[in-house]
């Protein structure tokens, strides 16, 4: 935890006990944990909600590739050089002749 040891944990918590006093160590303590719960369940909220934005972005591109544009004939097509499979059925016969 934050490179700190127990034999630093023991050093601050015995300042501390002499700089406050055994009246408000527990007050403050209590105070601390409950700062750190409540950061804890912000923090727990907020990757949430960007979670729940993701996930409306992903809803949001799925539901619109269907309404996106056909995507352009190929050169070859476009320029009537393949040959259609009914042309070349018909030269194979030409062949065998």
């Amino acid at each position: 935890m934050f490179g700190i040891g127990l034999p630093e944990l023991l050093l601050i918590l015995v300042v501390a006990l002499v700089v406050l006093g055994p009246k408000r160590l527990p007050e403050l303590a209590r105070s601390l944990g409950r700062a750190l719960a409540e950061l804890k369940k912000t923090a727990e909220d907020l990757k949430e909600n960007l979670n729940v934005d993701e996930e409306w972005r992903e809803v949001k591109k799925k539901l619109e590739e269907p309404f996106s544009f056909p995507e352009e004939k190929s050169d070859k097509e476009a320029k009537g050089t393949e040959p259609s499979p009914l042309l070349e059925g018909a030269e194979k016969e030409e062949d065998r002749r």
